[in-house]
């Protein structure tokens, strides 16, 4: 059984819309994939629709943009109540976080010389309900500003570059157990990717795991072996459920091809077991 626990649409910032991705997740050979768009569950309906016309099974999910000591930490959500109030909440705060942080953005790159426009960044965004630097970075790559995502980021978008612009984001320790009273199983995305390490140590994770934190992505392209090595042994130690899987968002990543990293059916298991026992 392959599973990949780790995906995005273009209801959030992928370039396949949820159904074209359950039916690439099929003929890429997963038997499992979750949808996990940012901030977003709107595309979980449709994706649920594809699933059952291609056989394959999907985990409704989500990542949720939290922050710790001031750094940016994703949190992946799945099988959570979506019409759970505190979650609805903390999700609608976020995503007008995203919202009021564009014309930021837009701003401080004009103020840079670049001729770019809120419109601009709707084109890309398409219906996406969270709108963010993914959809800035692809309307730069569209005026000739940049040659990829890749590209926009690390020249115009990163923290510390021309273009960047601070939104909000809950509080880590605020979020699990929102998430855990939701119904849903938390488990951090890509824990040592883009300097986590210097935040989510043993200790800390042991206390979020005292807050209803169940598991972590280990096996991700952001992570070297040394990486998947240390994480591994921290989850056995902490009796955390590992998990692996492409975060792919169709184009707009290169090297997070569907499949690429996949989780193993007895911690899958776990996961749903885990997400049986929640109220």
């Amino acid at each position: 059984m392959r599973i990949d626990l780790h995906t995005h649409s273009s209801a959030s910032d992928g370039t396949d819309t949820p159904a074209d991705l359950v039916r690439s997740a099929k003929a890429a050979g997963l038997d499992v994939v979750a949808l996990t768009d940012h901030d977003a569950m709107s595309g979980w309906s449709e994706a649920a629709r594809a699933a059952d016309e291609v056989g394959i099974t999907l985990v409704p999910g989500l990542e949720i943009s939290t922050k710790l000591r001031h750094r940016g930490v994703h949190l992946l959500g799945y099988l959570p109540d979506p019409a759970y109030p505190p979650l609805v909440a903390a999700l609608d705060r976020i995503l007008a976080g995203r919202t009021e942080r564009t014309p930021a953005i837009v701003d401080a790159l004009r103020r840079h010389g670049i001729d770019i426009t809120e419109d601009d960044v709707r084109r890309e965004a398409g219906g996406s309900v969270a709108t963010g630097r993914p959809h800035v970075a692809d309307a730069l790559v569209r005026l000739g500003v940049a040659t990829d995502r890749t590209e926009a980021f690390t020249s115009l978008l990163d923290p510390g570059r021309p273009g960047y612009a601070n939104r909000y984001a809950v509080p880590l320790e605020e979020m699990v157990p929102i998430l855990t009273a939701a119904g849903g199983v938390a488990v951090i995305a890509h824990p040592w990717g883009r300097s986590g390490r210097a935040v989510l140590d043993v200790a800390v994770l042991a206390e979020l795991k005292d807050l209803g934190l169940a598991g972590i992505e280990v096996d991700h392209q952001d992570h070297s072996a040394e990486d998947r090595a240390e994480l591994r042994a921290i989850a056995r130690d902490l009796d955390l459920v590992v998990t692996g899987s492409s975060d792919h968002h169709g184009l707009g990543k290169i090297d997070h091809d569907l499949g690429v990293n996949t989780t193993d059916p007895e911690q899958y298991e776990r996961l749903l077991s885990l997400a049986a026992r929640r109220p």
